[in-house]
């Protein structure tokens, strides 16, 4: 993330946008336009993706309707200082929903470490990449997928979108919000600096704190109390045996949803 001016607060108008009809991937794209020599702070945008993908490579539903947008960082903070981006950029989409949603609407929370729920449902998934390039720069791009008009037929998870929930806006619409949340969250991040005030307001939009818990990792799963997060953004779950355990990265479900 190169910043604003002189390395001055970051604002909106440092950021730049491409909209695209179709893509392979908004992230893929980015990480393209990196190798390239694009110097960051690019939002691409894309009506349809043909090889959308979430977390441990997993399909993404990406037909027109939704949102589909990443966001291209160049050198965003040292790296000891990355861990809580994801936490960030949760908390910026957040923020965008809750502006778009009507009086009335169902709570709009989040899944650690960076799902958006409406009412309980997923409508959001965010996906951070990385990859260090050759002239020594290392890109970061966040990508995110909003269900804005349609669902996907089968998910992992519950879900829902905005138009379900009530909210009758566009993909566009619902981007100019998240462009101008992006640099108001990031500005408050501040390469890392401002975690701290991050993780106070992620904490206050979580859902599942002190509730039963199943977090499924790429070897087991594990089942307790969801007892919060730590500094550097891990999850902190009491199994009942032992002193509580921190996870880095595993797929959370509520104990009512597991399958």
């Amino acid at each position: 993330m190169t910043g604003g001016p002189a390395g001055g607060r970051i604002s909106p108008d440092d950021f730049r946008h491409v909209s695209l009809a179709e893509t392979v991937s908004t992230n893929s794209e980015c990480l393209a336009r990196a190798r390239e020599g694009d110097p960051g702070n690019l939002w691409i945008t894309a009506t349809r993706q043909t090889g959308g993908r979430g977390r441990r490579g997993r399909a993404w539903f990406s037909e027109p309707g939704n949102l589909y947008a990443s966001l291209l960082l160049i050198d965003p903070a040292p790296v000891e200082k990355l861990h809580s981006l994801p936490l960030a950029a949760a908390v910026a989409v957040h923020r965008a929903i809750r502006r778009v949603m009507p009086p009335g609407s169902p709570e709009v929370a989040i899944k650690w470490p960076n799902d958006i729920l409406i009412d309980g449902r997923k409508t959001c998934g965010i996906l951070l990449e990385g990859e260090s390039l050759p002239d020594g720069r290392h890109a970061l791009v966040i990508g995110c997928g909003i269900n804005v008009a349609t669902i996907p037929a089968e998910a992992l998870y519950p879900v829902t979108s905005l138009r379900l929930a009530g909210a009758t806006i566009s993909p566009e619409e619902l981007f100019a919000h998240l462009f101008v949340t992006m640099a108001e969250t990031l500005a408050t991040w501040n390469h890392g600096a401002g975690v701290a005030s991050i993780i106070a307001e992620w904490r206050a939009a979580a859902r599942g704190v002190g509730e039963a818990i199943t977090v499924n990792l790429p070897d087991r799963s594990l089942s307790g109390r969801f007892v919060g997060i730590d500094q550097d953004g891990r999850l902190i779950l009491d199994t009942g045996s032992g002193a509580p355990q921190a996870i880095a990265a595993g797929d959370v479900f509520f104990r009512m949803n597991e399958k």
